[in-house]
């Protein structure tokens, strides 16, 4: 019976052992296993139903959120006083995204035109495309520092063609108005006498060229040949570099889209991307980590160096002309108009230009854009894109609009673009991101643990049932104490010995 229990517990021993194999190696096939599928179901693939769904109609729900700087003061900063602002807003429109013509090519990319709508969300907004906001004048105070070269008698007749439509520096419309567009009879005398000169044909809208429209034609890589350089730009719109800056390195084409980026991201990596908007690409840096209803994230946001001017920091240089650090201008792609970009509330920017206009307040919770990346799947799970445009105004003589105005740069609308995973998406993301590594992070050091367990438990009853058996098998020979029984023949020799040396000594 302890012969049987004894070989019972090798045959534990033998199956610990195993159990502790088979855990060493989920230790390390695991995360191969892991990696692999992470690589089939993030390159860009009809078959890869999901992933592909995602890429192609991002079904996250994306908000912009727009917030209007209305002037308070607008007769007093004609006469050359600061001007006071105050936010209005948020008006927030729902983002709608699908890509379309799509193509894929035999070099391991795909092509693609992103189509984008905006519809209004009044339950969202803090008012209604009805408000009424008081703004620069951009037909007006653009156009007049864009003339300023121009011949003194130039000037004058730019100046009475203002008075002739009507325009004056500053304008008083509906938010609508000012987002899409709305009649002006000085639009309609440029695009029929100098077509080209405005960004559209149609009314004038700070986003009318962007409602039903696309970002140009993308050429990605798909991943399929070469996993690290997924989603990265390979050519938009035919160009593989840009024409706008001074130097090759501002003109380059540089990441992704800005939706995905690749996948295995390390604290070390970086978030480049190109954004036709910006008319550059832009890189973000990591910030920290963080979690996402138990997803693990990076937090990536823009260095301070993202904006600085050339003087501030040399690879910008090529951006210039400049102004104070904090501000990207953006006229040689805005039809030379002087327009520039910033951090909502001139966030990170020279803290002069807060000095030049009153009603400003940023910080970077409110005024900080960031993008939360998943590290392994390269997939955002969080983003806030927050922007704002600034109109570069002064007192140009001849044209009488701009009255003594003071050089200023002037904040007129920031908008935010957010959207985050949520609803089935975000279950399906947690399943298999977090709920199947832990399972099997758990099975292997279950397996291990487990398996080490069983070997010392069944090697303490393997020697239990050993020195068992060795009892049993020494009783059944008549040896109950073998040190007693020892002693008993050793003395029983003695006797016969000494009868032995008797009898010996009788002869």
């Amino acid at each position: 019976m302890a012969i049987n229990k004894a070989k019972v517990a090798v045959g534990f021993i033998v199956s610990g052992v195993l159990m502790v194999f088979f855990g060493l190696v989920l230790t390390f096939v695991g995360p191969i296993i892991i990696d692999d599928q992470v690589v089939k179901n993030t390159v860009i693939d009809p078959k890869n139903s999901m992933s592909y769904t995602m890429w192609k109609d991002v079904p996250v729900p994306f908000f912009m959120s727009v917030y209007f700087f209305n002037v308070l003061n607008p007769q007093e900063v004609l006469r050359g006083e600061k001007p006071m602002v105050e936010q209005k807003g948020p008006f927030v429109y729902r983002k709608r995204i699908q890509k379309d013509n799509i193509t894929f090519h035999d070099n391991g990319t795909v092509s693609y035109r992103e189509y984008r709508r905006y519809y209004f969300e009044p339950t969202m907004s803090s008012g209604t495309e009805a408000d009424v906001v008081t703004i620069p004048n951009m037909l007006v105070l653009g156009a007049a520092v864009m003339m300023e070269k121009l011949p003194y008698a130039v000037r004058l007749m730019i100046s009475a063609s203002f008075k002739t439509f009507k325009e004056g520096p500053f304008l008083s419309k509906t938010v609508g108005e000012l987002m899409w567009g709305y009649d002006s009879g000085l639009v309609d005398f440029l695009n029929k006498w100098l077509p080209g000169m405005l960004p559209s044909t149609g009314k004038f809208g700070l986003f009318a060229e962007f409602n039903n429209s696309n970002t140009g034609l993308f050429t990605i890589f798909t991943g399929k040949d070469d996993i690290r350089k997924i989603h990265k730009v390979d050519s938009w719109n035919g160009l593989t570099e840009l024409n706008y800056w001074k130097t090759p390195q501002c003109n380059m084409i540089n990441g992704t889209a800005g939706q995905m980026w690749p996948p295995f991201m390390t604290r070390e990596s970086t978030l480049p991307f190109y954004s036709p908007d910006a008319c550059r690409s832009m890189e973000l840096v990591y910030q920290r980590d963080g979690k996402l209803q138990g997803i693990p994230l990076y937090r990536y946001v823009a260095p301070k160096t993202l904006f600085a001017n050339g003087t501030d920091y040399t690879p910008n240089q090529g951006f210039c002309p400049c102004r104070q650090s904090g501000l990207l201008n953006v006229s040689s792609c805005r039809h030379n108009s002087p327009v520039f970009i910033s951090h909502p509330h001139f966030f990170n920017a020279d803290p002069v230009l807060l000095d030049f206009v009153q009603g400003l307040n940023p910080t970077e919770e409110k005024h900080g854009l960031f993008i939360d990346i998943h590290p392994m799947t390269g997939v955002p799970l969080n983003v806030s894109i927050r922007l704002q445009l600034n109109l570069y105004m002064k007192t140009v003589s001849g044209i009488t609009e701009t009255g003594k105005i003071s050089e200023v740069v002037m904040p007129m609308i920031w908008f935010e673009e957010s959207g985050y995973i949520d609803g089935p998406i975000l279950k399906t993301f947690h399943t298999n991101l977090v709920i199947l590594p832990a399972v099997m992070e758990f099975m292997q050091y279950g397996f291990i643990a487990l398996g080490v367990a069983t070997i010392i438990i069944a090697s303490l009853m393997h020697h239990k049932f050993k020195r068992a058996w060795t009892n049993v098998k020494m009783t059944s020979t008549g040896v109950d104490n073998p040190g007693a029984s020892f002693n008993e023949w050793a003395k029983g020799g003695e006797e016969k010995k000494d009868k032995c040396d008797i009898n010996n000594s009788d002869k």
